[in-house]
């Protein structure tokens, strides 16, 4: 029965996914969701930019049809963290469909982040301790304020991290797709007892994602638009619900996330607003210098965030897990710093 639930969650997912991006396309051009041509992408002609919709269908169906599936749920508050993360997703999604129409500015935007992350803690979605890679304990339980903080801190950085992501054709979905999966086989086989419920959770977004990854992979359809900072609620959320999973997150989405910290600590240096998009991430530095196509750069994005989040599955001990997320950051640091000395040769606003 459990394999088929996976099966069933799975395939829903994708299913209605794939199916919504043609209404989704449809949309867009009818309300005006599109991008602007000469944009941070360069496009030539105006895009839909509803992907969003099309990922928001294929996972709250899912997840609500996983309610309906004779399995065990182990944890006692599994369900308002269940109900949390889909009040918190609908939040996230009617917010950044209306940006993707009136285009909000900065300020609104962070404080619906804020707000999203507030609503998971609502429903008891919070960090309360960490594992110590060097003892293998855990940590204390923090106080509330402390809880609260740190995970608002963590969903927001995911939120913003996947936003800043979604640069090029299929990259944030993809990037999201790979650490849904490894979400997925963690709480499905990884631990003991197996997390089957919870498994469910990631699997939908997985699902949901690779749907959407049909019309967003390059040259890409339709863009994800909203839908980044929504996917990034979703895997901010996901790494808490069932016990904490952070490390896998952390190690999977390494790259974007060391990207995204000294963009906007470099921009802050240049007295810009670090909310402001612009070219100087690694995506659009890795295209501009010509050396790699889209397509390759996307897969060599894939391929990393692969191969260090396969290790959270293959390490057993929490220190060498650590080691590896160190190595990681020492790897990314230099070949960051190697770049930003490189000519940036195009810039947009």
């Amino acid at each position: 029965m459990v394999l088929t639930a996976f099966g069933i969650i799975f395939i829903l997912s994708f299913s209605v996914s794939l199916l919504t991006v043609p209404v989704a396309r449809w949309l867009s051009f009818r309300v005006g969701a599109l991008s602007t041509p000469g944009g941070r992408r360069h496009e030539t002609e105006p895009m839909p930019r509803l992907g969003g919709l099309a990922l928001f269908t294929g996972f709250i169906v899912a997840v609500i049809a996983s309610l309906f599936l004779p399995i065990n749920r182990q944890d006692p508050l599994e369900t308002t963290r269940l109900a949390g993360l889909i009040v918190g997703v609908i939040f996230c999604f009617i917010f950044w469909l209306l940006d993707d129409i009136f285009e909000f500015g900065w300020l609104p935007q962070a404080s619906a982040q804020i707000v999203a992350a507030l609503i998971a803690v609502g429903f008891k979605i919070f960090i309360e301790f960490f594992n110590n890679p060097f003892t293998g304990q855990q940590t204390d339980t923090w106080s509330f304020a402390v809880t609260i903080v740190l995970t608002v801190f963590w969903i927001v950085m995911m939120m913003n991290t996947v936003n800043f992501l979604d640069g090029l054709d299929g990259l944030a979905a993809g990037v999201a797709l790979i650490a849904g999966v490894m979400l997925f086989l963690n709480s499905a086989f990884r631990v003991t007892p197996a997390q089957t419920s919870v498994a469910l959770l990631p699997l939908a977004m997985t699902g949901a994602c690779l749907g959407l990854l049909m019309h967003n992979f390059y040259p890409a359809k339709i863009y994800l638009g909203g839908g980044a900072p929504m996917l990034g609620f979703m895997l901010g959320t996901l790494s808490i619900i069932g016990g904490a999973k952070m490390a896998t997150i952390l190690l999977v989405m390494g790259l974007p996330l060391m990207d995204s910290a000294w963009q906007v600590f470099y921009r802050l240096l240049r007295g810009q607003n670090p909310m402001r998009g612009d070219r100087g991430h690694l995506h659009y530095r890795l295209l501009d210098m010509g050396i790699l196509s889209h397509r390759q750069i996307v897969i060599l994005y894939y391929l990393f965030c692969a191969f260090f989040g396969g290790l959270t599955l293959l390490l057993e001990s929490r220190l060498y897990k650590f080691v590896a997320f160190s190595a990681m950051l020492m790897f990314i640091a230099i070949g960051l710093g190697v770049l930003m000395r490189l000519p940036n040769q195009s810039s947009s606003s």
